[in-house]
């Protein structure tokens, strides 16, 4: 078997008197995409941040690929190939999109934030966002400015940048929060693509039972920031006690 793409150790926080994430142990591998599930406060999204880099562990380590990262900033995170997509957008809001994603492919192609290059090598970057634009249905939105996009397809944008990146490590915070029936498909269908690529590794936050269906290979529970179950999702969901007590009896929905 290869080895894990990312492993947590005993991963912890306090903040104060209270432990938002309690030594918490996973290894996650390549071709697999895992759904982190649990009530609201059960340390999900802290999780997370842990892992990119958002917060800093008390205790236990990450690690990619062997590598111990645990002391790592965010950015360093990312160029190792950790790549994040947060439940708010994290987007240039008053650049346009195809702006937003050549920015992507020029900070991942290790040539800066800079605007002012020979032509050649923006037309170069320019032939490789288009590609981004059309993976992600949004060539027909590409001089319109961030900002101005709907939500649904801001979500897509995000993505899109995520792709740019070329990530080994996709990390999604409920990807389909706050979007409408409409745009949630197409969302949920790049993510699907990006899974067929089993060189990558995906970890999503969410709390639609519809999504982790549709989308897990294996789904772990957190519940006090304690890793509850950890399985394959019939497995994980048939348990008695995720359902009764995490994700309700009806397993429909719950946060």
């Amino acid at each position: 078997m290869s080895q894990p793409s990312l492993v947590t150790e005993n991963l912890t926080i306090r903040f104060g008197g209270h432990v938002a994430v309690n030594a918490v142990s996973c290894a996650f591998n390549p071709g697999e995409l895992t759904v982190i599930v649990g009530p609201n406060g059960a340390g999900k999204t802290t999780y997370f941040n842990l892992i990119s880099g958002q917060l800093t562990a008390s205790e236990g380590r990450v690690l990619k690929g062997g590598e111990d990262i645990t002391r790592l900033a965010p950015s360093a995170r990312s160029h190792r190939g950790i790549g994040r997509a947060f439940q708010l957008t994290n987007l240039f809001p008053a650049l346009t999109v195809l702006e937003n994603i050549r920015l992507a492919v020029q900070a991942r192609s290790g040539h800066g934030w800079r605007f002012f290059s020979p032509a050649s090598r923006l037309g170069a970057l320019k032939q490789e966002a288009d590609q981004f634009l059309q993976a992600t249905k949004l060539s027909d939105k590409a001089h319109m400015a961030a900002a101005e996009l709907p939500h649904g397809d801001q979500r897509k944008l995000e993505v899109a940048l995520l792709m740019a990146m070329e990530p080994d490590i996709y990390m999604f915070d409920e990807p389909t929060a706050g979007m409408s029936l409409d745009h949630t498909p197409d969302v949920l269908n790049l993510i699907a693509t990006l899974k067929e690529d089993k060189t990558k590794t995906i970890l999503l936050v969410e709390h639609k039972m519809s999504v982790v269906r549709a989308l897990a290979d294996r789904i772990i529970v957190l519940h006090n920031g304690e890793l509850l179950a950890d399985g394959p999702p019939d497995e994980v969901m048939q348990s008695q006690i995720v359902r009764d007590v995490y994700l309700g009896s009806s397993g429909e929905d719950a946060a």
